[in-house]
């Protein structure tokens, strides 16, 4: 096919004003063969309910007329939107095909996707790589499509970001993920990730460019191979996700993008940036709090070790934590200092909870 068929998945749980502006974004774009997975992490305040009303037509939608990128998700688009809803179980077997076919020809002509959106409600709180992979496992029970796409829901998507994805991957191949590049939603020429990179020996990650502006770029070739991407926006062809398999569910938070992008790398796959596509991100949202929290930091440092322990060679294993440990008396005083001595205490169990997990 010309056109591929690609699906997007975006995963809420409570936020979802920022889900309803992501979608009002995505089902703008100029991509003609994209359907569209929400999957609720079974948030506590009742979010299927509101945007199964946002689609309904039965809630506005608002946006703050001062947001520079109000333009991307405004006017709202036409209601109703066609969806179908499942729960997990459902999802997981492949859905109600019928059912979708019979909704295919009653979408409004400005939504760029010819089907309906798929809302999937899950029983528990599964994290992010669990409420992500209910959404990979409906797409691979149905069959019917090239790539997915995993998109953070605190974001908006410009008009050809998909597309251009699309053209990369259809240059480069199936072998390979991809991703775009992204910026700040509250600074738009603020870049939060281009592409990125992972040190074996110390065991971090580096969003290359990160909180450069565009114009400070210079001469940068629109395509780029990198180690790591980050799955605030990920294109992953079906040959990957048979390869590679589903994302790993252990880490609940934070990681599970490095885990994976490791294993595609590690299985001699490539993966690629494509300066073209871009994004808008909210930092922070995803997880309902700043980014450095109590939440975030006990995760991050679980993860962190978990990653080291289960995934390095010995030597760089070794050199890794013990760097680690070596950073932490300065880190801890910087935080004591600042009044954030909820960090100490959140990095400490999650250090100790990442080596007991292994």
């Amino acid at each position: 096919m010309k056109y591929p068929k690609v699906y997007i998945v975006i995963l809420n749980y409570n936020n979802w004003t920022d889900t309803i502006e992501c979608l009002e974004s995505v089902l703008r774009n100029d991509y003609p063969n994209y359907q569209v997975i929400v999957v609720d992490n079974k948030s506590p305040n009742n979010s299927m309910e509101y945007l199964k009303a946002w689609a309904e037509g039965k809630l506005d939608v608002w946006v703050n007329p001062a947001i520079t990128l109000r333009g991307l998700t405004f006017p709202p688009l036409p209601k109703p939107i066609p969806y179908v809803f499942y729960f997990k179980e459902e999802a997981e077997k492949g859905g109600n095909l019928e059912l979708e076919n019979r909704l295919v020809n009653s979408i409004p002509p400005e939504i760029t996707s010819k089907y309906p959106i798929v809302f999937i409600q899950s029983r528990h709180n599964l994290g992010f790589a669990g409420g992500n992979n209910i959404a990979i496992k409906y797409v691979l029970s149905k069959g019917d499509f090239d790539s997915i796409i995993l998109l953070n829901n605190d974001t908006v998507v410009r008009k050809n970001s998909i597309s251009e994805l699309m053209n990369i991957k259809k240059k480069y191949g199936d072998k390979a993920i991809y991703s775009g590049r992204i910026f700040y939603y509250h600074d738009p020429q603020k870049i939060w990730y281009d592409g990125g990179h992972f040190n074996e020996w110390i065991g971090r990650t580096k969003h290359l460019n990160m909180g450069k502006y565009l114009h400070e770029i210079k001469n940068e070739p629109k395509v780029e191979e990198v180690i790591f991407i980050t799955f605030c926006f990920v294109l992953i062809p079906k040959f990957i996700l048979q390869k590679v398999g589903l994302l790993d569910e252990s880490y609940f938070m934070y990681v599970e993008d490095l885990d994976y992008s490791y294993r595609v790398w590690k299985s001699g796959y490539k993966l690629y940036h494509v300066k073209s596509s871009e994004i808008w991100h909210k930092v922070g949202a995803s997880s309902g709090e700043e980014e450095i929290s109590e939440f975030s930091a006990y995760w991050m440092m679980r993860n962190r070790v978990k990653f080291i322990i289960s995934k390095l060679a010995l030597s760089k294993k070794l050199i890794s934590l013990l760097l680690l440990t070596a950073s932490r008396p300065i880190k801890f005083v910087q935080y004591y200092i600042r009044g954030n001595k909820f960090i100490i205490s959140a990095q400490i169990k999650g250090f100790i909870d990442g080596i007991g997990k292994n």
